[in-house]
């Protein structure tokens, strides 16, 4: 029988091995999971905080052109260096129901006047013409993304999106969700006295 290249042992330490990994899968999901919630009652876990890759640098090159419609001029990557003060870009759209949400922080920093850039993600120009008309405008400056090129290369997950940068331009905060009054206030208020 010197033909016989396999044995019953070697087939049976296989079987016992793929009958094991999906109890060892199962273990290692079990394990993370209570990470996540041991994480979220001490407070260390946000499940909001997915990091990006941005903060602590400049924001990546681009170009967007104007939506004409608003009457303020669109914007690159330039105008986010050697600012007078801190100033946020908020990625946002007419379709998105949490952008009408945030709608007046944004408006009520604009009157204060901090510098609020929007990017109009994914939209059709006389939809956030519409917008803007119906509840304001606080952009000082608005650039249309309506492939989602610039949102893809500053990492955005949705809209809408806030980052804050510094004055030399360095983002050094990131919102994935609606500005609320509580983010106003215990988030963007102690950043942009920070940064000032």
């Amino acid at each position: 029988m010197s033909g016989q290249s396999d044995s019953p042992a070697p087939r049976l330490g296989r079987r016992r091995a793929l009958m094991l990994a999906p109890l060892g899968l199962a273990l290692a999901g079990g394990a993370g999971f209570y990470a996540m919630l041991r994480g979220l009652g001490s407070g260390s876990y946000d499940p909001r905080g997915v990091p990006s890759a941005l903060l602590g640098r400049q924001a990546p090159p681009f170009t967007l052109p104007p939506l004409e419609e608003a009457g303020v001029p669109g914007f690159s990557d330039a105008a986010l260096r050697d600012l007078p003060a801190p100033m946020l870009v908020n990625f946002w759209a007419s379709w998105c129901v949490p952008c009408i949400v945030e709608h007046p922080q944004l408006m009520r920093l604009a009157r204060e006047g901090v510098q609020v850039f929007g990017v109009n993600y994914k939209d059709r120009p006389a939809d956030a013409a519409t917008f803007l008309t119906r509840h304001g405008n606080p952009f000082t400056r608005l650039g249309r993304d309506e492939p989602g090129r610039v949102a893809i290369d500053w990492g955005v997950y949705g809209v809408p999106e806030t980052y804050l940068l510094d004055r030399q331009g360095i983002i050094r905060w990131r919102w994935p969700g609606p500005v609320t009054p509580e983010v106003l206030e215990q988030d963007i208020r102690p950043l942009l006295r920070r940064h000032a």
